[in-house]
């Protein structure tokens, strides 16, 4: 099986981080190996917990943290210089617990919807998101930002072939129910008993043909005709919801 994250990192092989739930989120991640933080006193004094004694930190003003960081990021006087986190695969994440969906994202590059969807995917406690290695954002201080420190606590498993990836997750046990709007059934009627991987599309192409050929259900959500569709994030998110409460209700026997 092939994964890993493989592309999208810097000359320098570093990803640099700011706000404060971006930068906490880095910081508290065991997994995560930091070489630098810029910061105001302020930005410190905001952070849950106090930096060891020996942590590199270079105290700066926050004119001189905006030089640092995307044009007009609210860095919130923390600036944090780490390396990209460790590749996972897909059969590292695949546990078949059926409250916890797998989220495939195809082709969905925007660095602020994916930060959002992994944001979403800790929020309804999902197993994984899996995206094409060439057609995802890497790592960034905007999709950090954007996932307000989710990009810590998801795995984000990076395949070379999506395809393969979707047999794969098939074999694993999953239902894949693929999100278009010009589908017939709705997501509650398409919802399994057990585990389900959601394929989302990127916005305005949708998902790609052989993608759809990988699905085991297409489905809608039921949005009001006076709305063409949503924000791949925001459905995501609904979908992610739709999956957690399918489940509370099969334990509670509604």
């Amino acid at each position: 099986m092939q994964g890993g994250r493989g592309s999208g990192r810097g000359s320098s092989g570093s990803v640099r981080l700011w706000g404060r739930h971006a930068v906490e989120a880095a910081l508290k991640n065991p997994e995560r190996r930091h070489r630098k933080l810029w910061a105001t006193r302020e930005g410190v004094a905001s952070l849950d917990g106090e930096l060891p004694d020996d942590f590199p930190v270079e105290w700066a003003q926050p004119a001189d943290l905006a030089r640092l960081v995307a044009r007009d990021a609210p860095h919130q006087g923390l600036v944090l210089d780490c390396d990209p986190l460790e590749d996972i695969f897909l059969e590292d994440v695949l546990d078949g617990d059926a409250s916890r969906p797998v989220l495939v994202l195809d082709q969905v590059t925007d660095p602020h919807n994916v930060g959002a969807i992994l944001r979403s995917a800790a929020a309804f406690n999902a197993c994984a998101i899996v995206t094409q290695d060439r057609h995802a954002p890497p790592e960034s201080g905007t999709l950090a930002k954007s996932a307000s420190g989710a990009l810590e606590v998801v795995p984000w498993v990076r395949v070379v072939n999506l395809a393969r990836a979707l047999e794969d997750i098939a074999e694993a046990g999953y239902w894949r129910i693929g999100l278009d709007g010009a589908a017939k059934s709705t997501l509650q009627g398409a919802l399994p008993a057990g585990p389900v991987a959601l394929v989302l599309g990127a916005e305005g192409d949708g998902m790609r043909h052989n993608i759809v050929q990988h699905c085991d259900a297409i489905a809608k959500l039921p949005i009001s005709e006076a709305m063409e569709s949503l924000n791949v994030s925001n459905a995501a998110a609904i979908s992610l919801y739709a999956v957690a409460t399918r489940v509370i209700d099969a334990s509670e026997g509604g």
